[in-house]
């Protein structure tokens, strides 16, 4: 079972599903016996919601493109990948 620190460190790769079937099973018992890092958890999925839903509406500025290349160093292309 995860404890609260493997727990917390964890949510982000577990909202992405990407952890072993192992971890995922130890993170969903935490989960489910401890109340401070089920309101993280539901925290952290509430965020990409509201994150996500805000993306979906918003236009993008048209100069927020050239800050994400300077900020990262990469070269992007025109969809916005990097390539």
């Amino acid at each position: 079972m995860a404890d609260c620190n493997e727990t917390l460190r964890e949510l982000e790769t577990f909202l992405d599903g990407e952890l072993t079937d192992d971890a995922r099973a130890g993170i969903h018992a935490h989960l489910g016996g401890c109340t401070d890092c089920l309101q993280a958890f539901d925290f952290h999925a509430e965020l990409r919601i509201v994150i996500s839903t805000k993306c979906q509406n918003d236009p993008m500025p048209a100069d927020l493109m050239a800050k994400i290349e300077r900020c990262f160093g990469a070269d992007l292309d025109g969809d916005g990948q990097v390539g």
